[in-house]
């Protein structure tokens, strides 16, 4: 028997349903609720419009309503910080005037992956004491809610061009603020589809000033960059903890020193070696690898803590860096400097004459350097030709501490060779800047026996540490890289075809393989391109609780203990390393400095979780590094537009390849619309254009001139053009012009069916009976 209507609801009766049901409340649960009938149900849909209209209530997701002011049932959350474990998010639709966005904290039961901070769930929310809880249903695409871009007026409107380069259209600002045409700004995104507008939330400044360019970085990718106070208030605190206190070993008599970058922000490693006057390690030594103790400094549980968690790790920039830890710690009282005393985490290890580590033991150490030395000055030393800034005294000193690392290093770079990492020699741009901040030049970093030999030491450390903790079955955070998957072999082996090398799928794939296959290249012009491609044929490495082996570097163990200063895995190493080799130092006497400097029960139990977040902030760190340099060479490159470049091609799709200039880097885009009146035939396998009547071919690794067409400092956008390319009633570099279907307008159509009868394919080539494998036309 139906149920009895009670009648069309008040807008009160309607609110207090929605407000006091445990479920989202649409249409349908209303009529239900109040047994309407037909009629009723089409007054009450007009009923609720009217309420929308007025604004007491709103749509939420699913279509069911919400008080407006109020919190849907079921809504779409944006995470926005990170509270040590706990994601907090906010709606991201709200649309109360005068009322803030509240803020849920957001429970992951159940779920595999961490939340970090831009990603969106679909959650269902609930009100618990005086704030709100949200239980995760689905995790959604994360949404790009930030706009950044250059303010521009047209007309009588102002419009947001935006930094990025895959951006095909500009934005509507519905309030500019204070933004003025020209600047660079930080924008929301509101409405949706076609009717999306800008509001401008944040002035950047001039585009066009090279401190901008990490700017632009840092707000894309939601990089935090301003430490809270109570964090700068604790670093300050813990910078005064004394160094050379009891339960330390004194090591200042050494002649420690630290090898790094000339424009190193921060120094967290350095280094000592000796023969060893053990008669069982004859030929052997013994070595020393200097970590800053920074767990001494950033204990559990405080807001130091939670703050490096949130970064986990430092960006680098060529312009400034963007600290995992307050300066008073990153590049003060944690960064080993000459002549000053410093907490230590020392990895004593002995080295035998094979360069096989054979014992390692790990203590909490007072250092004091000899001498922090860049690279490049290291190298010259032992080659015999230091500098003259470094006088004859300092050298024989510095020379009399080198010669045994090298030596001990020597030991070790045999034992790799024989382990046989993955080998692949690819260079790394350095942006110059002068003293105003331009860019003054942009150059290959030199790869020197210096680099190798920290790198070596830094290796051996990080495996002493994983076996040390593996030894006495403590937690670990590996640093873990798996093999290449059979989908990228199958890549790898078809691109390699067209070498005409060969590669079996059936063999077991070590990092040696590999080295064989680079050794086998014999051309200069190749060589880059196939270690590209190997490159590419790799996984990422990533972060982790459970052993998976190193992949690249050939090593069942490996943790990353080096560089706690701007890397929480190694913080949270160390940590492990002082609960499982009882290496606690006493309570501090200022009692509002937390107690403890090891692993906690809680973190060990979520190493996982915690592994998830780093590994994201590590990427994205990357990105945005990645995505500055650009930035910077697309500026340099700004002021040589119209210029012809050596440039060589570093990948071919169906629509176009994409050409890096020499030396410099940066990619840049050729369509293949700007190559000439002639088809061109994409082919998969071996990633090549080749025209249909003048064969010309372009490939993957090919080196050429191209004419600069574009260079956006803003966005770090380049583009390219084949120079010469002629149409007829086309001037060469303009843009060639074509049809639905690819033809070039100014070429004259030819009838649709060739004489065989069947249609005229414009790739279509003898002995083929259609496109086949890659002979689809691409324009």
């Amino acid at each position: 028997m139906p149920r009895k209507s009670k009648g069309l609801p008040s807008r009160n009766q309607i609110l207090d349903l929605i407000e006091t049901s445990d479920t989202p409340t649409g249409k349908r649960e209303i009529s239900k609720a109040f047994g309407l009938n037909g009629q009723e149900k089409i007054a009450l849909k007009t009923l609720l419009k009217d309420m929308t209209d007025e604004g007491l209530i709103n749509m939420a997701p699913g279509r069911a309503f919400h008080k407006m002011g109020g919190l849907p049932k079921v809504s779409v959350l944006r995470v926005v910080e990170v509270d040590g474990d706990q994601p907090v998010g906010v709606p991201e639709s709200w649309e109360a005037d005068g009322v803030p966005a509240p803020k849920l904290r957001i429970i992951e039961r159940g779920r595999n992956g961490a939340l970090g901070v831009g990603d969106r769930v679909l959650a269902r929310t609930e009100t618990r004491g005086q704030g709100h809880i949200a239980h995760v249903m689905k995790k959604l695409a994360r949404g790009s809610e930030q706009l950044l871009g250059v303010v521009e007026k047209d007309s009588d409107r102002f419009i947001l061009r935006s930094t990025d380069k895959k951006a095909r259209r500009d934005t509507p600002i519905s309030d500019v603020g204070e933004a003025q045409p020209g600047q660079l700004v930080v924008a929301e995104k509101a409405g949706r589809g076609h009717k999306v507008t800008a509001r401008v939330s944040e002035v950047l400044g001039d585009p066009f000033a090279p401190k901008s360019f990490s700017l632009i970085a840092i707000a894309k990718f939601g990089i935090p960059n301003v430490f809270p106070d109570a964090a700068v208030d604790e670093a300050k605190r813990v910078a005064e903890l004394p160094v050379a206190e009891q339960g330390r070993e004194d090591l200042r008599h050494l002649p420690i020193l630290a090898i790094d970058p000339r424009d190193a922000r921060d120094h967290d490693d350095a280094l000592w070696a000796a023969p060893d006057d053990d008669p069982a390690n004859k030929g052997g030594y013994r070595a020393i690898v200097a970590i800053a103790d920074v767990s001494f400094y950033v204990r559990p549980g405080g807001e130091l803590d939670r703050e490096a968690r949130r970064r986990g790790n430092s960006v680098y920039f060529p312009d400034r860096v963007v600290p995992m830890l307050p300066h008073e710690l990153s590049s003060d009282k944690c960064s080993l400097k000459a002549g000053e005393d410093r907490a230590a985490m020392a990895c004593h290890l002995t080295i035998d004459r094979e360069g096989l580590v054979k014992q390692h033991r790990f203590t909490r150490a007072t250092v004091r350097l000899s001498a922090n030395i860049a690279y490049e000055d290291a190298q010259a030393i032992i080659d015999g030709d230091a500098p003259d800034a470094i006088v004859k005294g300092e050298q024989q000193t510095l020379k009399a501490s080198l010669e045994p690392l090298w030596a001990c290093w020597k030991l070790l770079f045999a034992a790799r060779n024989k382990r046989a990492p993955l080998d692949l020699d690819l260079p790394e741009r350095q942006v110059h800047l002068d003293e105003a901040g331009k860019i003054s030049a942009v150059t290959i970093r030199e790869r020197l026996d210096a680099h190798r030999l920290v790198e070596d030491y830094m290796i051996a450390a990080n495996v002493a540490a994983a076996q040390a903790l593996e030894a006495k079955k403590s937690p670990v955070m590996y640093r873990a890289h798996l093999p290449p998957s059979r989908e990228k072999l199958v890549a790898l082996k078809d691109y390699l075809k067209t070498f005409d090398m060969e590669f079996a799928l059936g063999q077991v794939v070590t990092p040696a393989v590999f080295n064989r296959l680079i050794e086998r290249v014999d051309d200069e012009e190749v060589l880059p391109q196939v270690m590209e491609q190997i490159l590419r044929s790799q996984t990422q490495a990533y972060y982790g609780a459970d052993k998976a082996g190193h992949f690249g570097l050939a090593l069942n163990s490996y943790a990353h203990f080096t560089s706690p200063i701007r890397r929480y895995a190694d913080l949270l190493v160390h940590r492990a390393l002082v609960d499982a080799y009882d290496l606690e130092m006493p309570a501090p006497d200022n009692k509002s400095i937390q107690r403890g400097t090891g692993l906690t029960e809680k973190d060990a139990g979520d190493l996982g979780h915690i592994a998830e977040v780093i590994s994201r902030t590590e990427r994205r760190a990357m990105e945005a590094e990645r995505d500055t340099m650009d930035r910077y060479v697309a500026a340099y490159l700004s002021h040589h537009v119209g210029e012809l470049v050596d440039a060589r091609i570093t990948g071919v799709l169906d629509f176009g390849f994409f050409a890096t200039v020499e030396g410099l880097g940066g990619d840049g885009l050729v369509p293949v619309s700007t190559l000439g009146a002639e088809y061109f035939t994409y082919e998969e396998a071996g990633r090549t254009l080749t025209g249909r009547d003048s064969g010309t071919v372009y490939k993957s690794g090919m080196k050429l001139k191209l004419l600069l067409a574009e260079a956006n400092p803003v966005s770090g956008g380049l583009r390219f053009e084949v120079p010469d390319v002629e149409l007829p009633g086309r001037a060469p570099g303009r843009p060639v012009r074509r049809d639905k279907r690819g033809r070039p307008n100014s070429v004259p159509r030819k009838s649709k069916r060739s004489t065989s009868g069947r249609k005229a394919s414009g790739n279509h080539k003898p002995g083929k009976s259609g496109p086949g494998k890659g002979g689809k036309k691409k324009r």
